[in-house]
């Protein structure tokens, strides 16, 4: 569907070019967006290596385990039902603190664990658990420590000071895993079932 919008798109902007005798402006156009999108790109790449290489090497440090301990009484408050020592609380644990650190390729593999596990404890197949609802909000809105995507781009785009981000966006990010959490437990209130 998308690629018959961006399809759509591509048309009509053609068509409305060459109806306004434009066309020479619009490939113009064309090559200086692809000049800049290469500048963003190559500018993305170097920081993007470097904050990278920084949260790997903390990650092998043993910082997320680190985190993940101070993180465990906060996770079990949240998922009451779930036992304490299943595989499911260790994979959600570990993908909430992958995220906080901004290790994002990282956390996709524990969030996919937890809710095979979570699917697993679930009694009705086709229907997503309260649990289940309540991690893919958390891990929706995850709260990032470390926002090294976005002060990437800020850097490629000759910002001043590209951690100036870190504080509102663990603000923002921190608001909105609490609305979130809020809204989940006021639909199991509600349903019974948060959906």
């Amino acid at each position: 569907m998308i690629n018959k919008i961006w399809f759509f798109i591509i048309a009509f902007s053609i068509a409305f070019a060459a109806t306004n005798g434009r066309l020479e402006l619009l490939n113009q156009e064309i090559f200086a967006s692809l000049k800049s999108s290469l500048d963003l790109s190559l500018g993305l790449l170097g920081s993007m290596m470097l904050w990278c290489g920084l949260l790997k090497a903390a990650e092998k440090a043993g910082l997320v385990e680190k985190l993940s301990s101070i993180i465990r009484p906060a996770v079990g408050s949240l998922f009451q039902d779930i036992p304490a020592g299943s595989a499911a609380m260790g994979a959600m644990i570990m993908n909430i603190t992958s995220n906080m650190l901004g290790l994002g390729n990282a956390a996709t593999p524990f969030g996919l664990k937890a809710m095979t596990e979570l699917q697993k404890l679930n009694k009705e197949k086709d229907t997503a658990t309260n649990a289940m609802c309540q991690f893919l909000v958390i891990n929706g809105a995850p709260i990032c420590l470390i926002p090294s995507t976005v002060i990437s781009i800020r850097a490629s785009l000759g910002s001043g000071n590209p951690g100036a981000i870190i504080i509102p966006s663990i603000i923002s990010s921190a608001a909105a895993i609490t609305v979130g959490v809020i809204c989940c437990k006021v639909m199991e209130r509600i349903g019974g079932n948060a959906r």
